[in-house]
């Protein structure tokens, strides 16, 4: 029986180095993209945006997009799950 291992092509790594691309250092708006912020209309449906206070479920799901941003609007960090 052949070993199984989830997303071994990287294609998560992939997704998760272009979203830190757009994203990281820019402040989160409501309908702006520029070279200092990004609109959340932009951001794919299954997101969510967490601040530095926000308490989060548990649950996984691989392909959410978590957005951390500080207490200045700017993101800090991107993960999925």
């Amino acid at each position: 029986m052949p070993l199984v291992v989830p997303d071994a092509s990287g294609a998560k790594d992939d997704l998760k180095s272009e979203w830190m691309q757009k994203l990281l250092g820019k402040k989160l708006t409501e309908s702006i993209t520029d070279h200092q912020s990004f609109s959340k209309q932009e951001l794919p449906k299954n997101h969510r945006v967490l601040d530095q206070d926000s308490m989060t479920t548990m649950d996984f799901q691989p392909e959410r997009l978590n957005v951390h941003v500080g207490d200045d609007g700017v993101v800090r960090d991107v993960k999925f799950g």
